[in-house]
């Protein structure tokens, strides 16, 4: 099929490309510069020179808390538009699939652990990543809608925060663990976190995320949004620990409790995921780690760009 990407030449996107691309589709992934999705007229434009049947919607403005509290209005604002226009765009275009992808920030920030789909709508997010996390969950919303009204066939996949090569390791914008393995190889005798260790929060690696979404995308066709995760939660605390191991990583590790912890828990229920596709992450944390510190410091200077 004629498939189109968006953020395709993103993290998670490059990997998903690479694979459908493996399966014998026809794959396009444009570049924001070429395409600017929050522009309607581009959005068109983009669909008019594609004339896409599959469409994998993953671009997206996102980073960490700090990012996330640095411009909550430019995320809100950004995702809503990039999402909306696809959409309009897809149904406008006839296209035969489309899969949105959104995000575990979605959740309320007190939503039972482990968090199931049928949850989702029992509270509000997490404050900092809120804007965000309402962004992508009008995307939800919108596609049952023009599944009901146009019969559009969009699906609604919710990821758990990623990790692997060729992740974002910029500090200021980064997750996590790419910001940890960037602070435990860069000599210095001190790392500072955030918080204070305790939130727990689950990983995925990109491989199997883009292998679930490519499944998705296969042999899924229900209006009801979808978890993609491992299922294994971890403290960030441990996981410092962890990645201060495999980097080799001998300083010490400083807790700043004068910033936001984030959400308390994250741990996604993957039951549906399993018997609506057959999707199951393969990678452990631990290898899924030790792939990930390998690859940055094989590319350190381009992923540090």
């Amino acid at each position: 099929m004629r498939a189109l990407v968006t953020g395709g030449s993103g993290f998670l996107g490059s990997h998903l490309v690479q694979l459908l691309a493996a399966h014998g589709h026809e794959v396009t992934a444009p570049r924001s510069a070429e395409y600017d999705l929050t522009r309607a007229d581009d959005a068109e434009r983009l669909f008019d020179d594609v004339r896409p049947e599959l469409v994998f919607h993953l671009a997206a403005l996102a980073g960490g808390i700090n990012a996330n509290r640095v411009a909550p209005g430019r995320f809100w604002y950004a995702n809503l538009l990039m999402g909306a226009f696809v959409l309009e765009q897809s149904r406008h275009h006839g296209v035969e699939k489309l899969v949105m992808l959104g995000t575990i920030c979605e959740y309320p920030k007190f939503a039972p652990v482990p968090f199931r789909e049928d949850d989702l709508w029992e509270g509000f997010p997490e404050e900092t990543n809120a804007p965000y996390g309402i962004a992508k969950k009008a995307h939800l919303v919108g596609g049952q809608a023009y599944r009901d009204q146009y019969g559009l066939d969009v699906i609604h996949l919710l990821p758990v925060n990623l990790y692997g090569p060729r992740d974002n390791f910029d500090l200021e914008t980064s997750h996590v663990i790419p910001a940890l393995i960037r602070k435990m190889t860069s000599g210095e005798p001190r790392v500072t976190l955030w918080g204070d260790g305790t939130p727990t929060r689950e990983f995925l690696y990109v491989e199997d995320a883009a292998r679930g979404i490519a499944l998705a995308g296969e042999q899924y066709d229900g209006r009801e949004p979808v978890n993609l995760g491992s299922g294994m939660e971890i403290a960030i605390r441990d996981l410092a620990e962890l990645i201060a191991e495999l980097t080799g990583f001998e300083g010490e590790i400083e807790w700043d409790a004068t910033k936001p912890n984030g959400q308390p828990r994250r741990q996604l229920d993957v039951t549906r995921a399993r018997e609506l596709f057959g999707f199951e992450a393969t990678t452990p944390l631990r290898e899924g780690l030790e792939r990930t510190i390998a690859w940055y410091r094989a590319n350190a200077a381009v992923a540090s760009a």
